[in-house]
C-alpha cells in the first residue's frame, strides 16, 4: 500500500533535481513544502552505506529521509573495483542505480542539502539544515564519511583517486607492472610498499624529507630493489589528475604512473559528537558489531566508522544498520 503523505507530496512538489541526470524523479522538498517533517528515521550521508540503510529500512515500511550533498568522497575516481557486480562502473553509474532502485520504496524521501545542527528533545531528534529547514526522527543513522586532509604538496587533491591512490585492493590491479610509488615513511612506509610488492615490482618509497626507517628496515627494502628517496617533493605533474613526474624541492624529478599514500582525515558532520557519540583512538565513530554507537537511537555505517575504506563494506555495514535498527523499533513497540 502507497504512503498517502508521499502521494501527497508528490503532486505538491514540481521541483525534480536534473543535475545529476538521474533517470527517475529525485525528489526534494520544496521550501513552501512544510508538512512532511517527522519521519522515522533520518540518514545522514546518502552515498553507499546511507543508500543501503535506506533500502533495508524501506523494505520494511519505515519512513526514512535521506540528507546528502551530492558530493561523495569518491567523486573523481575513474573507476570503481572489487564490488561484485558492479566492478568497472563509475562512482556515479553506481549511484545512480542504487538511487533508482531505493527510490522505489515509498517510504524513502530525499533531501538534497547539508546538514549542520542536530538536538534530542523528549523522545525525538531535531536535524537542521543548511537551507534552514528542520526535520525530525526517532532514530539516526549518520553515513557521513570522512574528509581527507590533503598534504601540501601542488597538484596532489587534483589526482587524488585518480593516480594517487589509497588502496591496492580497489585500484592496484588497474596500475599492476607500472612505476609506483608510495608516499610515506616510517612504518606505514616500510609496510605498505611490502604490500604493493604483490602488484608490481618497481617500488620507490618516497619518503619527502629525512627517512626515518630503521637501518633494518631499510636493508629489507634493498634487498627487494625498492628504492628510497628522500628528497622533499614541491608538487605532482599530472594530465587530467593522471601523473607524469614528480618534482623536488631542488628542481629534480622521477617519472611516476601511480602513487599509494595515506591521509590524515577528520570526519566529515560534528553532529555525532555533539549529541555524545564517542570516537575511536583513530578519530572513526565507535560502533558495536550491529552499527550503534554508545548513545541511544544512533547507528553509524560506512567510512566514518572504520579504515576498511571499500564500496562492498560500506553497502554491508549501511545494510546491517538498516536491519538492527528495524528490528529495535520492531522490539520496542510490540
Amino acid at each position: 500500500m502507497k504512503d498517502p503523505n508521499r502521494r501527497e507530496f508528490i503532486k505538491q512538489s514540481s521541483l525534480i533535481v536534473t543535475s545529476l541526470a538521474l533517470p527517475f524523479n529525485f525528489l526534494t522538498f520544496l521550501e513552501s513544502d512544510k508538512k512532511i517533517k517527522k519521519f522515522d528515521v533520518i540518514i545522514i550521508g546518502g552515498s553507499y552505506s546511507g543508500l543501503a540503510s535506506a533500502m533495508a529500512l524501506g523494505r520494511a515500511l519505515r519512513k526514512v529521509l535521506i540528507i546528502d550533498n551530492g558530493k561523495p568522497c569518491n567523486r573523481q575516481t575513474p573507476h570503481s573495483h572489487n564490488f561484485l557486480g558492479q566492478d568497472g562502473r563509475t562512482p556515479e553509474q553506481i549511484t545512480t542505480i542504487a538511487k533508482k532502485q531505493v527510490s522505489n520504496y515509498d517510504t524513502v524521501y530525499f533531501f538534497k542539502g547539508i546538514a549542520i545542527d542536530g538536538k534530542k528533545s523528549e523522545n525525538k531528534f531535531e536535524i537542521k539544515t543548511a537551507s534552514g529547514d528542520a526535520f525530525y526522527a526517532d532514530k539516526l543513522i549518520f553515513a557521513t564519511g570522512i574528509k581527507d586532509i590533503m598534504p601540501k604538496i601542488k597538484n596532489f587533491s587534483k589526482c587524488w583517486g585518480i593516480s594517487i591512490l589509497h588502496c591496492p585492493y580497489c585500484h592496484g590491479y588497474e596500475v599492476r607492472d607500472t612505476n609506483t610509488g608510495i608516499l610515506g615513511n616510517g612504518e606505514y612506509g616500510f609496510k605498505f610498499s611490502k604490500l604493493i610488492s604483490n602488484w608490481t615490482k618497481n617500488i620507490t618509497l618516497f619518503t619527502n624529507g629525512k627517512s626515518l626507517l630503521t637501518n633494518e628496515q631499510s636493508e629489507i627494502l634493498k634487498k627487494h630493489k625498492i628504492h628510497i628517496i628522500e628528497k622533499e617533493i614541491e608538487k605532482f605533474e599530472h594530465i587530467n589528475g593522471y601523473i607524469q613526474n614528480i618534482i623536488f624541492k631542488d628542481n629534480s624529478n622521477t617519472e611516476i604512473t601511480a602513487i599509494y599514500t595515506k591521509t590524515p582525515f577528520e570526519q566529515n558532520c560534528s553532529i555525532p559528537e555533539k549529541l555524545g557519540c564517542e570516537l575511536t583512538d583513530e578519530g572513526y565513530l565507535k560502533v558495536d558489531d550491529l552499527q550503534k554507537t554508545n548513545m541511544p537511537n544512533i547507528y553509524a555505517c560506512g567510512d566514518n566508522t572504520t579504515r576498511m575504506r571499500t564500496i562492498a563494506n560500506a553497502v554491508s555495514m549501511g545494510t546491517t544498520a538498516g536491519m538492527m535498527l528495524n528490528k529495535e523499533f520492531v522490539f520496542e513497540r510490540f
